[in-house]
């Protein structure tokens, strides 16, 4: 007798980071993306801002999803720190939202607006969607930075008001693609049916990808530069670039002395 073939749900929703400068439409591609897919797909969100919830209380107003579905985090320091550095209160609010509304398909983690070195940890998201625009000058694309050159998928936002600005879109796009070795680039326009569609399309095939178990989490930027204490007390600062393994020293709580030891991966794209 045949075994009856079962279909697994996986633990846990597909996360999706989405980062970028301010200003470049972070907050308006999220509620595009809510607006497009929440009757197909399972959805909720998780916003960054750094003293204020006004991203979630934009996404609420705009009634793109059940309000309790919007949740806010106040990273109070610069944003990439808690996306990066320390993605604790982002896991909990995602863990949280999941377990009020699971089981979820996807979650999208807003960045607060930081600048073109911001990345998310693959401990906090599954991939990552970098946004730029071109009101913020054709020349972004080719100056590069781990989030335009290693996230999974580029966004050049608001193509339609290129006219206005004075930018080429398509060089901008090609200057895209190349900083990028031809990783995959979006011109959108949320006016432009052809441009939603190709990312609508984009987050479709990476949210199955990823609820299938075909999708490794890879970080797509070096360790941001950090410093501790050395063994005279001076300050000691340090990156590390590529695959690597340290161990350090410093003063832990009570003075004792803390090793711990950091193995670093290859920056790469998902």
């Amino acid at each position: 007798m045949a075994e009856p073939v079962t279909t697994a749900t996986p633990a846990r929703a597909f996360r999706l980071g989405v980062a970028g400068p301010v200003g470049t439409g972070k907050t308006s591609l999220i509620a595009l993306l809510c607006r497009e897919l929440a009757d197909e797909i399972e959805m909720g969100v998780v916003t960054n801002d750094i003293y204020t919830d006004e991203d979630a209380q934009i996404l609420r107003a705009a009634g793109v999803l059940e309000i309790d579905r919007i949740r806010a985090v106040e990273t109070g320091a610069c944003p990439h720190t808690a996306i990066r550095d320390d993605v604790t209160p982002n896991l909990i609010a995602v863990e949280d939202l999941e377990r009020d509304h699971g089981p979820l398909d996807l979650v999208l983690v807003e960045s607060g607006g930081d600048n073109l070195t911001a990345t998310f940890s693959p401990a906090l998201v599954d991939a990552q969607i970098f946004v730029l625009d071109v009101a913020g000058g054709g020349d972004v694309a080719r100056k590069g930075g781990p989030g335009i050159a290693r996230a999974d998928l580029l966004v050049v936002n608001k193509t339609d008001l290129a006219p206005y600005v004075e930018v080429d879109v398509p060089r901008m796009l090609s200057d895209a693609s190349q900083a990028r070795d031809g990783g995959p680039v979006i011109g959108l326009s949320r006016h432009d049916a052809s441009s939603v569609a190709a990312l609508t399309d984009w987050v479709r095939r990476m949210t199955a990808e990823v609820r299938a178990g075909r999708h490794t989490p890879v970080d797509p930027g070096p360790m941001a530069p950090h410093s501790h204490a050395g063994e005279d007390g001076a300050v000691l600062v340090h990156a590390h670039d590529g695959a690597a393994e340290h161990s350090h020293t410093h003063p832990g709580v009570d003075d004792l002395q803390v090793t711990h030891t950091h193995e670093h991966e290859p920056a790469g794209r998902g």
